[in-house]
């Protein structure tokens, strides 16, 4: 009991943005609340501000570029820097029986704007990851609005899962752990990978998205400086409809192959395929209910595991009294991962309440109950941007 005590009475401080970086706030010189609620969470403005490469479109942006006489020519006068710096206090973390102050957990630099009318950037590098340099993770070119359409390309690094459930801007410390699940020795997952995304969104407010990914993940390139490891591509379709301002649903599908080089020296193809269906639900600015499921396939996850299947999902709920005026908020999510691959299993149900000491500055306290393994544990903590 003291230890539950000593840890709500402790409280780390972090920093956690992502896409909205604090560097389009002063840029644009809005408060950061235009386009989250709460923070990193978007509103609709900033979704739609993300999705048009950093730009606002009911206004001119502010001149960033240095006048060199040269119309062909776009450089940013001031390369736009964000930083996010990310600790907690933890109890019981993984079952542990331990009180830990995990800090720094996260610590980045983050970038990201526009490099000419159409073509845009964004990129953070991690500095540390729970004590290690983890290198980049998102970093990618956008075209915006390609034809004069609604219409644009993304190419680099990015989550696969992007398009349906942003695991970066999830208001909890527990993850969506469903996107990060693959069997045996399987490569590709709905986390980060290489490739091209395009995405349309059309005036029946329909959203239509194609990923072309290397399947591999972000890992460093080979002694032929390649970085995918088999001569296959994956491809992802996403497909979501807005019903009406409170309801939008989706669907998705997804292909690929791995070639695989077991730790025995067996080799085999891996023949895979995943679909789901999600659906958001808001109520006045105050509820917002997202539901995600998913089912996957692998025809061959190791050399003697044969047509594994993996389902599961999440839950999630967030709360805000007043809106976006709101000065607490209430998160609910419950995860679950069912596989015939076991070690995938996975349940829990979370509850956290966060509270705005200011735009930028989150207080956040969080429990979260492994249902499978039969224990809790708890996090608290300070969020801020800069």
């Amino acid at each position: 009991m003291k230890k539950l005590i000593l840890l709500f009475v402790l409280i780390l401080f972090s920093a956690e943005f992502i896409y909205g970086i604090p560097a389009f706030a002063r840029k644009y010189r809005m408060s950061c609340q235009t386009c989250h609620a709460p923070f990193p969470k978007l509103k609709p403005y900033g979704d739609e501000f993300a999705g048009n490469g950093f730009r606002l479109s009911d206004q001119e942006a502010p001149r960033y570029y240095i006048n060199t006489g040269d119309d062909d020519l776009s450089l940013i006068r001031e390369l736009p820097l964000a930083v996010r710096l990310e600790g907690y206090t933890t109890y019981n973390m993984n079952n542990s029986d331990k009180f830990d102050f995990t800090a720094p957990y996260i610590l980045k630099l983050l970038s990201g704007g526009e490099l000419s009318n159409k073509i845009s950037y964004y990129f953070y590098f991690f500095f540390s990851e729970r004590g290690e340099v983890a290198g980049i993770e998102d970093a990618f070119l956008m075209y915006n609005d390609l034809f004069g359409y609604d219409l644009d390309i993304y190419l680099g690094q990015f989550q696969v899962s992007d398009p349906l459930f942003k695991r970066e801007l999830r208001l909890t410390l527990e993850d969506y752990s469903i996107y990060k699940a693959k069997p045996g020795y399987a490569k590709a997952a709905l986390t980060y990978d290489r490739g091209l995304m395009i995405t349309y969104g059309a005036p029946s407010g329909t959203d239509i998205i194609l990923e072309i990914l290397n399947g591999n993940g972000i890992g460093e390139a080979n002694n032929l400086k390649i970085f995918d490891d088999d001569k296959y591509k994956n491809v992802l379709l996403r497909i979501s409809q807005d019903v009406n301002d409170n309801l939008r649903l989706g669907a998705f599908g997804y292909y690929g192959n791995d070639e695989i080089e077991d730790d025995f020296g067996y080799n085999f193809t891996n023949e895979f395929y995943s679909w789901g269906t999600d659906l958001t639900l808001s109520y006045e600015n105050m509820w917002e209910f997202n539901l995600q499921y998913l089912y996957r396939n692998d025809k061959q996850a190791t050399y003697f595991n044969n047509d594994v299947e993996t389902q599961g999902g999440l839950a999630e709920l967030i709360f805000s009294p007043e809106g976006d005026e709101s000065k607490w908020y209430g998160v609910a999510l419950f995860n679950w991962v069912d596989s015939e691959w076991k070690p995938l299993d996975y349940k829990t149900a979370t509850i956290g309440v966060g509270h705005l000491l200011n735009r930028n500055i989150r207080l956040i306290s969080e429990c979260t109950y492994n249902i499978k393994d039969e224990f809790a544990q708890f996090s608290l903590g300070i969020i801020s941007a800069f």
